[in-house]
C-alpha cells in the first residue's frame, strides 16, 4: 500500500518498504552476530559487554544506575538484572551513592576490566568482519552520518520524555 489519504497513515514506498526491512533484517542479523561471538569467546551478551564498555569509560569506573540504564537505553529493571549477573561473575560491584541515600554506583571491577580487556579483541574483529570489511570508505562515511541524523533526530529534547530508560 503506497498511497496516502489525507488525514491517514503515509504509508511507505516500495523502496522505503524495501529499504526498512533490509535495516531490520540487517540490525537483526547484527545483532545475533555479535551476541553469539561474546556468547561464545566471553560467556556474556553482547548487552553487558557494553555495560562493561560504558562503565569502563566513566570516571573511576562508576556511574550512577540511572545514568548507566540512560547511557545504555535500558530500563532499570533489566539494568538491575544485568548487573545482578555481573555481581556473581565477580565483574561489577554495586555501592550505594554517597550524595544520594536512594541511588546506588555501579562500579566495574579489576576483574570486569579485565575480562574486557581480554574479550575486545575479538568482539572488535567481530564487528570489523561484519560491518567495516564489507563496506567502502564512502560507505562508512554515509553510513555514520545517516545513524548520526537517525539519532539527532530520535534525541528526546525534553528530559521527561517517556522513554523506558527514563522509568
Amino acid at each position: 500500500m503506497t498511497t496516502a489519504s489525507p488525514g491517514g497513515p503515509r504509508w511507505l514506498t516500495d523502496e522505503e518498504q524495501s529499504v526498512w526491512l533490509a535495516y531490520l533484517h540487517a540490525t537483526t542479523l547484527m545483532e545475533d552476530h555479535l551476541d553469539r561471538q561474546l556468547q561464545r569467546d566471553a560467556g556474556m551478551p553482547h548487552t553487558y559487554y557494553g555495560l562493561l564498555v560504558n562503565l569502563s569509560q566513566a570516571p573511576r569506573r562508576r556511574k550512577r544506575m540511572t545514568e548507566l540504564a540512560k547511557d545504555v537505553k535500558i530500563t532499570r529493571s533489566r539494568l538491575s538484572h544485568a548487573v545482578a549477573r555481573l555481581e556473581k561473575n565477580g565483574w561489577v560491584r554495586r555501592e550505594d551513592c554517597h550524595s544520594d541515600k536512594r541511588g546506588q554506583n555501579a562500579i566495574l571491577t579489576d576483574e570486569g576490566y579485565d575480562m574486557l580487556a581480554r574479550s575486545a579483541p575479538g568482539h572488535v574483529e567481530a564487528v570489523r568482519q561484519a560491518m567495516f570489511d564489507r563496506l567502502s570508505a564512502q560507505q562508512i562515511q554515509s553510513l555514520g552520518e545517516i545513524m548520526q541524523v537517525l539519532a539527532n533526530g530520535l534525541q528526546p529534547e525534553d528530559a521527561d520524555a517517556d522513554l523506558p530508560w527514563l522509568r
